[in-house]
């Protein structure tokens, strides 16, 4: 899943360009479509980081097994942990914020029937990761998918 595919479709749904007001039910899956777009974009960082980001050179399966391995709930609790987030950078600190919010706000959108959203609500929400250093992008890799023992 590429995120700015993502981002792109909230885009779309946002009707960009178009007058009046966008439909309820295009704001609600703009809205979802965003966490989405961020939630892969961390799913792909968690990936690249550990196993690598060329082709030629990394196992598809270990890949996409660590792809796979992030948890919305757990990625969610780790974001919200603060003793540790104040350690990475203001970049990843604002994704990490976002995320929280974005997953938050798509499950109103996905399961409150009766929660609304406007244009500016769902174009606030599609923002930010990839400005940050390797190091620190690896470093938030690893927080949010390895469990403490």
């Amino acid at each position: 899943m590429q995120p700015r595919a993502l981002i792109a479709s909230a885009r779309r749904l946002l009707g960009r360009g178009r007058k009046g007001k966008p439909r309820q039910s295009d704001l609600k899956r703009a809205m979802s479509t965003a966490y989405y777009a961020m939630f892969h974009a961390l799913c792909r960082n968690c990936a690249d980081s550990f196993i690598g980001t060329n082709r030629a050179s990394r196992s598809l399966r270990a890949w996409r097994q660590v792809y796979r391995s992030v948890d919305h709930g757990y990625a969610k609790a780790q974001c919200m942990n603060q003793r540790v987030m104040r350690l990475f950078p203001s970049d990843i600190k604002r994704f990490a914020v976002k995320l929280r919010e974005l997953q938050e706000q798509r499950l109103l959108t996905d399961y409150d029937p009766l929660s609304t959203f406007t244009r500016a609500d769902v174009q606030t929400a599609i923002k930010g990761l990839h400005n940050s250093n390797i190091r620190d992008r690896k470093a938030f890799a690893a927080w949010t998918v390895m469990k403490k023992r």
